[in-house]
């Protein structure tokens, strides 16, 4: 009978370890987990400092040069663009050189557009390539002023 009641109490006291050794990393994980949630609910983030503005660039005068639909220089497919262009002038005098210039103006932006290939403007680097060849060309034909920039509104490019 005495062995029976220290086996019991080594029993009771082995169960009690093991109940120690559970409830302490549990406690641990509650405690642990309610202090980041109270730190990411209630901590307030620090105030950023807001960059001072920038202020905006000017913008030039916009001229719609309208849509080219051009047969792309592909030898092996039929690829065609369309391709929407909107110049941006650097003023009034430049606006009225491109009235007067503009079938060649437009000679030119057509004739650029057909000798690429669908692989030459397939990327963003090959468009912004174009778009680089296309403000010398038309610089080069202007005289009282320039363009400052273009912009495709649109670029459609299909092969058959």
């Amino acid at each position: 009978m005495a062995e029976e009641q220290v086996k019991e109490e080594g029993a009771k006291s082995g169960g009690k370890k093991k109940l120690i050794f559970i409830l302490i990393p549990v406690m641990l994980l509650l405690i642990g987990g309610g202090a980041g949630a109270y730190f990411f609910v209630f901590h307030k983030k620090k105030e950023k400092k807001e960059a001072p503005p920038v202020a905006p660039q000017k913008i030039g005068i916009m001229y719609d040069l309208g849509s080219f639909l051009v047969n792309l220089a592909d030898k092996n497919a039929n690829t065609y663009a369309k391709v929407s262009i909107t110049l941006e002038l650097s003023n009034q005098k430049v606006q009225e050189e491109v009235v007067k210039r503009l079938p060649i103006i437009k000679d030119a932006v057509i004739n650029l557009l057909s000798s690429k290939t669908y692989d030459q403007i397939k990327t963003p680097e090959g468009k912004e390539e174009l778009r680089l060849e296309l403000i010398k060309r038309i610089n080069a034909i202007l005289v009282t002023g320039g363009v400052q920039d273009i912009y495709f509104t649109q670029f459609i490019v299909q092969s058959m």
